[in-house]
């Protein structure tokens, strides 16, 4: 069978293996490659049904469930385009998503999250039960179809500046994603994935859903992080756990919490950890957890996920994220960022898995991928004599302090090495004479009874003197997205009491 659409990776594995595993739903309930694929049909006559025609939007307001599964597949049967966003979303984020991508239908999946069904209750949405679960939906009468049969998805993104863009994914973006990854973690259909990265967000979507039916694997989805349904889950049954290094140091302190020092009686062969750099320490710790190496990897919404991919041995004390994928090429701009003889620039990258570009925002577009269809990143990175790459942090992240570039990962790294240190944040804020002093802020379990002493000697034993904290602030949480990656553009409004409070070292 061909596959030139997303929904044909369902519909090969229905026709192949129709009574494999495909699907376990949040509430538990399983789902067969045929059942999923039935799913999907019904899930296309509802949208017909509505109007939905080519070149229409579909916008699901939702948290992982199957209702996800179903409709982002079904548009793709339709020839609509899927518009998955987070429900836990404010409104006013809706309301500036809606006005944008002008969808012809919403659907909210109200049994899978009370977020949704607030919202579909002040959108007074329909309330719909069907084979594979209930929901609601309405019809949004600014719809306006695009001449397009190349995008499935539109992801909206805020990155670090807080605007939403609408990142126009392929469905040859999404199909060489998902085969990418498959390859990557050497999947067959015996794999089970555990689901909880949102569906809604690029790493869920193309590096879980997406691998998953490409190669006949299954996915067991979950709404939220929960450590003490991860952990159950990693220990029946579960053999891939792709995560973010929040959910990896949470799942370990609650580990450490019930009196256990590892995960026992598990299948995993593959766990990995995205959207943040490591370091050796926090790496050699959750392999000795997991008992099996921990992957790392590089990729973000603009790149339908992946660009490079480690297939490290276990204890290696590599920390880069690997080479550039089969199919991809990565380069650097040392005009952005380089300080003398310093070799890091700008992360471009080139392939199959750049996206088609931002919706309805032409100009933007063109400010991230030049005419040769070479991608921006907006990450700065070196590549060593290997060809590895090392991410050291974001463009606009970087802080100069004393004339000095500093690299906020490095300090994040030094910080995390502190055993009562979950994780950290750094970031640069500017003080007088164009310079720019360093906050760190540490999450630990009890703020008030870290050892501020102990972090400041570690980070001056770890780190020369323009790179150290010029503050740093204990914190029970960080304000992070869905996915778990850290929001840093929203540290100082989240912690602007604090910081009154706090005083800077002499």
């Amino acid at each position: 069978m061909k596959i030139t659409h997303i929904h044909d990776l369902v519909a090969r594995q229905a026709v192949q293996s129709p009574a494999a595993l495909s699907i376990i739903d949040f509430d538990g309930r399983t789902y067969s490659y045929a059942v999923h694929q039935a799913a999907i049909e019904q899930a296309g006559v509802i949208l017909r049904d509505h109007g939905v025609q080519q070149g229409d939007r579909v916008l699901l307001v939702a948290e992982n469930c199957i209702v996800v599964t179903a409709f982002i597949f079904a548009a793709s049967q339709t020839g609509a385009i899927c518009v998955p966003v987070n429900a836990r979303m404010t409104q006013a984020e809706l309301d500036r998503v809606l006005d944008h991508a002008t969808p012809r239908l919403v659907v909210y999946t109200t049994q899978a999250s009370s977020e949704a069904a607030t919202h579909a209750k002040r959108a007074v949405a329909a309330t719909r039960m069907t084979d594979f679960g209930e929901f609601a939906l309405i019809t949004h009468s600014a719809s306006n179809p695009v001449d397009d049969d190349e995008t499935a998805v539109i992801l909206y993104t805020t990155g670090t500046t807080g605007t939403p863009k609408g990142v126009m994914l392929t469905h040859a973006n999404l199909i060489f994603a998902g085969k990418t990854s498959a390859n990557l973690r050497q999947m067959t259909p015996e794999d089970r994935l555990y689901g909880v990265l949102p569906l809604n967000h690029v790493f869920g979507l193309a590096s879980m859903l997406m691998a998953a039916s490409y190669c006949g694997a299954s996915v067991q989805l979950a709404t939220r992080f929960q450590p003490a349904r991860v952990f159950a889950a990693l220990s029946d049954g579960v053999t891939i756990f792709p995560g973010v290094p929040q959910m990896h140091a949470l799942l370990m302190q609650y580990t450490h919490e019930q009196g256990l020092e590892r995960l026992e009686n598990s299948k995993l062969h593959y766990v990995s950890s995205g959207a943040a750099p490591l370091d050796p320490a926090w790496k050699r710790k959750a392999e000795a957890f997991y008992g099996i190496a921990l992957q790392n990897g590089y990729g973000m919404t603009e790149s339908t996920a992946g660009i490079c991919g480690t297939r490290n041995p276990k204890g290696l004390a590599d920390t880069s994220v690997g080479p550039a994928l089969p199919g991809i090429k990565i380069k650097l701009d040392l005009n952005v960022g380089a300080q003398g003889d310093d070799m890091t620039g700008e992360i471009l990258t080139h392939g199959p898995h750049v996206m088609k570009g931002y919706f309805r925002n032409m100009v933007e577009t063109a400010k991230v991928i030049d005419e040769d269809g070479w991608l921006r990143t907006g990450d700065l990175g070196a590549i060593d004599a290997q060809g590895q790459l090392h991410v050291v942090g974001r463009c606009k992240e970087l802080i100069i302090r004393s004339g000095f570039n500093v690299y906020p990962p490095e300090v994040e790294a030094a910080l995390n090495d502190d055993p009562d240190v979950i994780q950290s944040a750094v970031i640069g804020r500017a003080v007088e004479g164009s310079n720019e002093e360093i906050l760190a802020f540490v999450q630990c379990a009890d703020p008030a009874a870290i050892d501020l002493v102990r972090l400041e000697a570690l980070a001056a034993s770890r780190l020369a003197s323009y790179k150290r904290p010029s503050r740093i602030i204990p914190v029970t949480a960080l304000p992070a997205a869905a996915t778990g990656k850290i929001l840093k553009h929203k540290l100082l409004s989240t912690f602007a009491t604090l910081l009154a409070e706090t005083h800077p070292k002499d």
